[in-house]
């Protein structure tokens, strides 16, 4: 999920003030999550390191799944997503066929684009590739940011940008190896989820712990392009 003010295919940015106003809890978070839907995952997951690989298999899909629409509308479906496609199982999504992708073009609980549907497919299998042979996906894909989670330090939503150096290299290795709907803007947003940044504004209540979390997280990278 992207908060990149203004940035294209990313969740609108309703509030650059450095934190949102304190919540009923009297925690001041980013200016982003407004539901609570939104709020219980900025607060559990947003911006925490991942190592499992089906957890990081799930973002793909989705962050992929959000491209031109809001994450609100992403996390609304979640639950769905994640019952159209047998739990985010990469395994088994490599092997839907074209009666698998008719039944999940009818299905109201997912965003029902094909071009979409068809990436999370062809994703899952170009996947298990990278997979095989790198040992897990994670350690490919953590090469970007050489194995160690990036603590920034914005202080409001204008200082997100939609793309990086590091999120333009994983678009463009994650492109050649087959993947789709894996543009640089959509790879950061998939990096802020994936907790490979750390991009809570530094007033919110989870950027400081994140932040210690992180100095001590390491996991070792492959070297595969």
């Amino acid at each position: 999920m992207s908060v990149a003010a203004g940035s294209a295919g990313a969740s609108p940015a309703p509030d650059v003030s450095p934190t949102s106003p304190p919540r009923p809890d009297g925690k001041p978070r980013c200016g982003w999550p407004r539901s609570v839907i939104a709020l219980r995952y900025h607060d559990e997951e947003w911006g925490v390191p991942l190592r499992d690989d089906r957890k990081i298999f799930e973002f793909l899909v989705l962050d992929a799944a959000q491209a031109g629409l809001s994450w609100e509308i992403i996390l609304r479906k979640r639950e769905g997503f994640r019952a159209a496609f047998d739990d985010f199982d990469a395994e088994k999504v490599a092997r839907y066929d074209a009666r698998r992708v008719q039944k999940l073009l009818a299905d109201p609980g997912i965003i029902r684009n094909r071009l979409k549907i068809e990436s999370a497919i062809a994703n899952a299998r170009a996947f298990l590739q990278v997979k095989e042979e790198c040992g897990s996906f994670a350690s490919y894909i953590w090469q970007f940011v050489d194995g160690k989670p990036r603590v920034n330090h914005r202080r409001s939503l204008k200082a997100v940008p939609a793309r990086t150096a590091p999120s333009d290299a994983m678009s463009k290795a994650l492109k050649k190896r087959g993947f789709r709907f894996v543009g640089s803007t959509i790879c950061y947003a998939f990096m802020q989820a994936a907790g490979m940044v750390n991009d809570h504004t530094v007033g919110c209540f989870r950027h400081a712990p994140l932040a210690r979390q992180m100095r001590g997280w390491r996991i070792d990278c492959s070297t595969l392009e």
